[in-house]
């Protein structure tokens, strides 16, 4: 199968063609089409099997085709993303695919100036992408108009309500107008989603090109068991005995992620952080420096798991597990992407067994472990088996209270050390 078989015209064969891109992916092969055809589409994918081509090479061609110029503050499709990140790689997948194409994209989100967006969209738009809170905002302020509206996107809408959307996405879903074409990418549907996607989507067709919620098949996974006190020292000594390259590090806080960096640069070892507190040209210059290899380790909260698309990443490393077993798919997903193979190594503490059965059910295997010898934990973590459950070693069994011995109560009489007739107790 061929590009040009899907449907695709020329000014789109020829930038493929120039992107060496020869044979779709099964996402591709089965979505192209149907969206072409204007269906509407719930896709369930792995991250890295080329789902954004999937829905950007068929949105430009309908806009294209439908030769409709774009009135002032207006968008003939709204691709919306949980996170700024995600908004600018997908941006940049629209930019890089349509060069030949008399179209204009742009994307919103927040954590930057409102007023060059607000001019921005003056002169309308024929693609959008919006993160929902920012996009909200300039609704409100009239910046942004949907009754142009012909397409409607949502990438990865699971983590938009993980992130707290939900309002947001109910009034922007109430402005917008009925008729148009909607289509839900993902790597992960919940069942949430699933429910949102009966109330959004006409007569969709289902594509599942990979098990539900499965990880990459090109990605090795493992756990090291550990002391939470220890995990710094044990990635240190992981990092310099397997002799790592470029790591990606997920850690579950803020602070955290700040406190490794630290650590890192102290001992000479280049790094730099992505998290919700550092601005958001901070953040795409730390992203920029680790793609360049400027820096050798990226730390990260999950506001980087999904929307990091780096070619060719060897490594990731799971600092903290996730919250949420979902994340888990994503963030691995960073590694082993577009055919090529990776590793992605858990460093697990006893606190976390809960997070890791969770996560064992979901991508339905459980990982092994290869412990280090030098950094078995005090804290054992429990070993753990599909469906959630969790062995725990039995309690050893409390010792028989003695009927004698210095201190001990029996029968309201005192024992003397070593005298075998009771003292009565005095009142």
């Amino acid at each position: 199968m061929t590009f040009a078989s899907l449907g695709l015209i020329d000014p789109l064969l020829r930038t493929l063609d120039d992107l060496q891109y020869s044979i779709p992916t099964p996402v591709q092969a089965q979505a192209i089409p149907a969206v072409l055809k204007g269906r509407d589409l719930m896709a369930a994918a792995q991250t890295g099997t080329g789902k954004t081509a999937g829905f950007a090479l068929p949105v430009l061609q309908r806009l294209t085709l439908e030769g409709h110029a774009v009135a002032s503050n207006s968008v003939r499709a709204l691709i919306m993303v949980p996170t700024r990140e995600l908004a600018e790689q997908v941006l940049q997948s629209f930019l890089t695919y349509g060069p030949n194409l008399p179209l204009r994209s742009y994307a919103v989100y927040g954590g930057v100036s409102i007023n060059p967006q607000m001019m921005a969209l003056r002169k309308g738009v024929d693609v959008l992408v919006a993160t929902p809170g920012r996009l909200l905002d300039l609704y409100r302020q009239n910046a942004v108009k949907f009754n142009q509206l012909q397409v409607l996107v949502l990438d990865e809408a699971d983590r938009m309500l993980d992130l707290g959307f939900a309002d947001e996405l109910d009034a922007l879903f109430a402005a917008l107008p009925k008729k148009r074409q909607t289509l839900l990418f993902s790597a992960t549907f919940s069942e949430a989603i699933r429910g949102l996607a009966g109330e959004l989507l006409r007569d969709p067709l289902s594509i599942e090109v990979s098990p539900r919620n499965a990880a990459a098949s090109t990605v090795k996974q493992w756990v090291v068991t550990v002391d939470k006190k220890r995990k710094t020292e044990l990635f240190l000594h992981l990092l310099s005995q397997r002799q790592w390259g470029q790591v990606l590090v997920f850690v579950k806080t803020r602070s955290g992620v700040d406190q490794l960096v630290e650590t890192l640069e102290a001992r000479g070892i280049t790094s730099d952080a992505i998290h919700g507190d550092r601005p958001q040209p901070s953040r795409l210059r730390a992203l920029a420096r680790f793609k360049s290899a400027e820096v050798q380790v990226l730390v990260a909260t999950d506001v980087a798991a999904r929307g990091l698309d780096i070619d060719d990443l060897p490594q990731v490393v799971n600092f903290d597990l996730p919250i949420v077993a979902e994340d888990y798919v994503h963030r691995i997903g960073r590694t082993g992407r577009a055919g090529t193979t990776g590793e992605a190594v858990s460093l697990v503490s006893a606190d976390e067994v809960d997070q890791l059965a969770a996560i064992e059910t979901l991508i339905q295997q459980v990982l092994p472990r290869d412990d280090e010898p030098t950094f078995i934990p005090d804290h054992r973590v429990p070993v753990t088996k599909l469906g959630g459950q969790i062995i725990k070693k039995p309690k050893k069994p409390k010792k028989p209270k003695t009927a004698s011995g210095k201190g001990k109560i029996h029968l309201g009489n005192w024992f003397d050390e070593g005298s075998k007739t009771p003292t009565p107790r005095k009142p």
